[in-house]
Order: structure tokens, then C-alpha cells, then sequence
């Protein structure tokens, strides 16, 4: 998950209409930000945020916006939508923490320790006494 690609995300913030102006305030406030692009959307009352999740997420970017009075748009449809980019989004974030483990290198050691806890030829539970009775 080291890829820039993956990280680099490109998200539509949705506004309610009301109170009247807050799409340009929240885009002045939004584009302050370092290494946080922001556009107006296609739709109305969207902006278009494009930031690195090393840097920010969809969720601190509108819990921010929240807390500063502007007026997200809760329909179901961009509830859930808001949703399952916030957990997709904390997913990556954790997963930049692991460090990633280079199984080519390593390759005949993962076998062997997985091979050693498998049933094998070279055990068998049979007594001694047992395997040459005819």
C-alpha cells in the first residue's frame, strides 16, 4: 500500500443548501489547507477535495467543517455513501502501519515452519511394537 496512487484521493463533500452561502465559505476555508486541493463540484452545493491520506480524511475533513457550523447533506444515499469511504479510508490509514513483510526473501523459512506444523511422512504415531506385526 505504498503506492501514491492509492493514497492520493479525489472526494465530493455534499452541503445542504441552507444557510445561503456557506459553499464559498466552507471552499475558502477548506483551501488553506497544505496539500489540500479544493474545486467546486458539478453539482450544486459540492466541492471537490483532493488530498493524500497521509494528510487527511474524508471523516476529519467534515468533522472539522461540522464543528465549524457549515451543514452537511445527511440523505440516506450520501449517509451511507459518507459511510463506507470513512471505513475504507481508516482501513488504509491502518494499514500504512504495518510494515510490509517480504515474503521472497524469506520464502523457504515460511514453508518450512508451515510444513513443520502439518502431518507429515516423517511422523508416525504408531508404537514400534506395532509397525512390523504381521
Amino acid at each position: 500500500m505504498n503506492d501514491t496512487f492509492e493514497l492520493e484521493k479525489q472526494r465530493e463533500i455534499v452541503f445542504n443548501a441552507e444557510p445561503p452561502g456557506q459553499l464559498s465559505r466552507a471552499h475558502k476555508l477548506l483551501s488553506g489547507l497544505p496539500d489540500c486541493k479544493v474545486e467546486y463540484g458539478e453539482a450544486p452545493n459540492t466541492l471537490r477535495v483532493t488530498y493524500n491520506l497521509h494528510n487527511y480524511t474524508l471523516s476529519g475533513l467534515e468533522d472539522g467543517l461540522t464543528k465549524e457550523g457549515f451543514q452537511l447533506d445527511h440523505s440516506p444515499l450520501h449517509s451511507i455513501g459518507r459511510k463506507v469511504i470513512y471505513y475504507c479510508e481508516d482501513t488504509a490509514c491502518h494499514n500504512l502501519d504495518i510494515p510490509v513483510q517480504s515474503t521472497k526473501e524469506f520464502q523457504r523459512e515460511v514453508f518450512v515452519k508451515a510444513y513443520d506444523h502439518e502431518p507429515h511422512g516423517d511422523h508416525d504415531d504408531t508404537p514400534p511394537e506395532f509397525r512390523e506385526y504381521k
